[in-house]
């Protein structure tokens, strides 16, 4: 069984492509890296995907989803950073109210940074697949509202990240990934 934390690496036009979606990228390993660190072995895999040609169509997500859709009964949820790496709020989630429930308790783990909300949908291109065929998946949401100060343009550089709010994304990626990977059963349907 999977939980998938993921991001995707293919800056294709102008910039480096650091906030987006390096960022997400990043989050995505430090959370397996912690959980590493911590000597933390969950009851289920953590899986890491770094997507290539999101931007050129979702080319990535479509063939590892090929090569993978025949075993969908063992991922557990799919989890997606795709909007940069700036202060986080909550989580976007997809799947059903039971499996809402439980993330929305998850969440309240992270009250002491403040970091608790949970929204209606969860976004990816990368991880739609996966959502569409009732996969339960899940996006961070944080400040986007200096985003597209930066989406695609030559300002998208590492300087753009916050060393203290990545710090607070990948906490979030972390606790839930490891929880969810953790639990006694997956995630209900």
């Amino acid at each position: 069984q999977v939980v998938l934390v993921s991001g995707h690496l293919d800056s294709w036009d102008v910039g480096q492509g650091a906030m987006d979606d390096g960022g997400g990228a990043f989050i995505s390993w430090e959370a397996l890296s912690l959980i590493k660190d911590l000597g933390l072995r969950p009851k289920r895999t953590l899986r890491l995907v770094l997507w290539t040609g999101e931007e050129q169509g979702g080319v990535g997500a479509k063939q590892y989803y090929q090569l993978h859709k025949e075993n969908i009964s063992n991922f557990d949820i799919v989890m997606e950073s795709d909007e940069g790496t700036f202060k986080p709020s909550g989580l976007g989630f997809a799947g059903s109210a039971e499996a809402r429930d439980i993330v929305k308790e998850i969440m309240t783990l992270l009250q002491p940074i403040n970091i608790t909300d949970v929204y209606d949908t969860a976004d990816g291109t990368d991880i739609a697949y996966w959502m569409r065929d009732g996969v339960p998946g899940a996006s961070l949401h944080d400040d986007i509202n200096k985003y597209f100060w930066f989406h695609h343009s030559q300002g998208d550089t590492m300087t753009v990240q916050d060393p203290n709010q990545m710090n607070l994304c990948a906490a979030v990626w972390t606790v839930v990934s490891f929880v969810i990977a953790d639990m006694e059963d997956m995630l209900p349907r």
